[in-house]
């Protein structure tokens, strides 16, 4: 089979977010309206609104979540683009990642020049247990969910799996989680801005404050075992190891290749793309990998014609922390079974060789999943332009890629980008 290749280059001129997190009495409507204006905030040169011929919008659920369907056309409405072709893209947790990808393929067709990309979702405007049943619903409703499992379930058993084969432990994923603390601390967007040790340290002082004993963890790994501060959710995943409930958007402006310096003096372009799907976790042979992103890897690195030692940072899909070090492994960064040892050794950190998830990841950043492909975008667009604040890489990254995964890895689909 001949590589696969684009017909057209495409260019990201513009991406943006409103901030990750708990929001009472916004809409996904009053969310993607603030991304919007983010995003048209970054770009260099300017553009009229009027110029974008079509909105690509991934939305998991805002059927369950908002009782709201046919949302991309509320979204062309309220951010003054109606009547504009708008189509909402479902897959998941990858649904903004997939949505990026079929904005990729109409401009790469010719088909339209200027198209504005998006993801959405508000998931706190339900209870826990209702946001668990919705997100159930991404799994395989006729035999996984009969047999008692939920998302922290499946993850859970992907970690013991993996646990079990290569001899990782629950200290494994809790520095995982601690590492995505300490990116996520730095960045104004995420939902949860604060290191594990800030966190740990908010508690004690509010024993104190309150007459109670004071806690006497040592350090980071002593707190995340302790099961009242870091319960138990699906074991080994605690709560430090799960992604949040949350509430959020992104945006991103694509244009033909030959149209990107009139918008941007530093756009990304992007130089491949892959996607893939894969059956139901109960039906596969192995729960330690996910073909789908091994798959959809291969056909993004082929298509860009660069390999995973070209990559200068990462943002994967870490719904839970055992994801990140599959992840890892799946986009060939590290061997199998080799991931959870360089997660140990430093080697993902931000000044680590390997960076991955400088925002802090869906672990720290946030999880509004219909928005987290494209939030993942928003990162690599700012790291690679060297406006990432605080969290900055040294050195002018160049390459960067997105890995954005729905449901166990029934879709997965990856992105590499380019600053030239």
């Amino acid at each position: 089979m001949s590589r696969k290749k684009l017909n057209r280059g495409v260019a990201i001129v513009g991406a943006g977010m409103s901030k990750f997190g708990a929001f009472t009495g916004l809409s996904t409507r009053d969310l993607f309206v603030q991304a919007f204006q983010d995003m048209r905030a970054s770009i260099d040169k300017g553009f009229d609104p009027n110029d974008i011929e079509a909105l690509y919008i991934g939305n998991y659920s805002s059927d369950l979540f908002e009782g709201q369907g046919h949302t991309a056309p509320f979204m062309a409405d309220w951010t003054g683009l109606a009547p504009r072709p708008a189509t909402r893209i479902e897959d998941a947790c990858a649904s903004s990642g997939v949505a990026l990808r079929q904005g990729i393929i109409a401009i790469a067709s010719g088909l339209y020049d200027i198209v504005l990309v998006g993801g959405i979702e508000k998931m706190n405007d339900l209870p826990t247990s209702e946001v668990t049943d919705t997100l159930a619903t991404a799994s395989d409703i006729l035999y996984e969910i009969p047999a008692g499992f939920t998302f922290p379930g499946f993850y859970a058993a992907m970690a013991t799996a993996y646990m079990h084969k290569y001899g990782a432990t629950p200290e494994t994923f809790m520095k995982v989680g601690i590492k995505n603390h300490e990116n996520g601390s730095l960045n104004e967007k995420a939902q949860f801005g604060a290191t594990i040790r800030k966190v740990m340290d908010g508690k004690i002082a509010k024993a104190k404050t309150r007459g109670y004993p004071e806690p006497t963890w040592a350090d980071e790994i002593e707190f995340l075992h302790d099961d009242r501060a870091n319960p138990v959710i699906a074991w080994p995943m605690r709560l430090f190891d799960c992604s949040p409930i949350s509430d959020g958007a992104a945006a991103l402006l694509l244009v033909g290749e030959e149209l990107a310096t009139k918008f941007s003096d530093a756009p990304l372009y992007i130089i491949g793309s892959g996607q893939a799907s894969d059956v139901a976790l109960h039906d596969r042979k192995d729960m330690t990998a996910l073909r789908a992103a091994q798959l959809a890897g291969k056909e993004a690195f082929e298509m860009a014609g660069v390999t995973p030692a070209d990559i200068h940072v990462a943002e994967v899909h870490d719904c839970f922390t055992i994801a990140e070090v599959i992840a890892t492994e799946d986009l060939g960064f590290f061997p199998q079974g080799e991931g959870y040892k360089a997660a140990e050794d430093g080697r993902t950190a931000r000044l680590g060789e390997r960076p991955i998830n400088t925002s802090g990841g869906l672990k720290s950043k946030g999880h509004p999943v219909g928005a987290s492909g494209a939030g993942q975008a928003v990162e690599i667009w700012k790291q690679l332009r060297g406006q990432a604040g605080e969290r900055q890489l040294p050195g002018e990254p160049t390459l960067g890629l997105t890995h954005n995964v729905g449901g166990t890895g029934q879709t997965c689909v990856v992105h590499i980008y380019e600053r030239r």
